[in-house]
């Protein structure tokens, strides 16, 4: 399948661009915190309940709480309707999501209790990991769940040779690597890195490049949508006190 024609990609992005991306927050009322995402056609729902008391108490630990990431696909969400419930890929993601999200919530201040964390893929597009940790970083800082730092994550790959930046469906079909990523961008520091295929030292370096520069850029989208939110939320108080 041609990915790449006069030099630009099937959807017309040049190799260094992102899709479109739109983030909103506190979207579900009886979550504690919530976000919504679309990036490209994906479309994620994420929702954070806790903290609360862990039950069965033999699991609750007195110098922190338990982080549990749930990452769903819906049947619906594919063309070709998925059986429904955990599958070892949804396992899988569920694993390295709270993995890394677990490395920026300030866990040792809510002891014996368990935050959960629910992504759930409404409507998938290629670089559904990538988003929906994404988003369920945005619900953590939502729902006030104290953070170090907020976890902006992205792709690469490549395609017909190309080293090429947050593949679509076509491109991670037929192209011939991914490699997500996701970072504490205060600290640079890397809690997610995979890899699909395979790519020389170089590639490999241009690849981890191109998918930091594009996480930094998710990183600024998160912080303007939750400064957003606050604007409003303190408008709304405002006009409440009549001011």
């Amino acid at each position: 399948m041609v990915l790449i024609k006069d030099g630009k990609r099937l959807d017309g992005r040049d190799f260094d661009e992102l899709r479109d991306v739109k983030m909103e927050v506190s979207v579900l009322e009886r979550a504690v915190g919530s976000a919504y995402m679309e990036w490209g056609k994906n479309k994620v729902m994420a929702a954070v309940y806790g903290p609360r008391e862990l039950h069965p108490k033999f699991l609750q630990d007195p110098t922190k709480a338990l982080l549990r990431c749930t990452y769903n696909l819906a049947p619906f969400s594919v063309e070709e309707r998925k059986r429904p419930g955990p599958d070892r890929r949804s396992v899988e993601i569920s694993k390295v999501t709270t993995e890394a999200l677990s490395s920026v919530v300030m866990l040792e201040k809510f002891p014996n209790t368990v935050i959960d964390v629910f992504i759930e893929i409404l409507q998938a597009d290629a670089g559904t990991r990538c988003v929906g940790l994404t988003a369920a970083s945005l619900a953590l800082a939502d729902a006030g769940i104290p953070m170090r730092d907020l976890v902006a994550a992205c792709s690469a790959g490549k395609i017909q040779g190309e080293i090429v930046v947050d593949l679509m469906k076509e491109e991670d079909n037929y192209g011939e690597c991914d490699l997500p990523l996701a970072i504490i961008p205060r600290k640079g520091e890397v809690v997610l890195l995979q890899m699909d295929g395979k790519l020389t030292k170089d590639e490999f370096k241009k690849a981890y490049e191109l998918a930091f520069k594009g996480a930094m850029k998710v990183y600024e989208m998160q912080k303007n949508t939750l400064l957003g939110s606050m604007k409003r939320f303190v408008g709304e108080g405002g006009n409440d006190d009549g001011n």
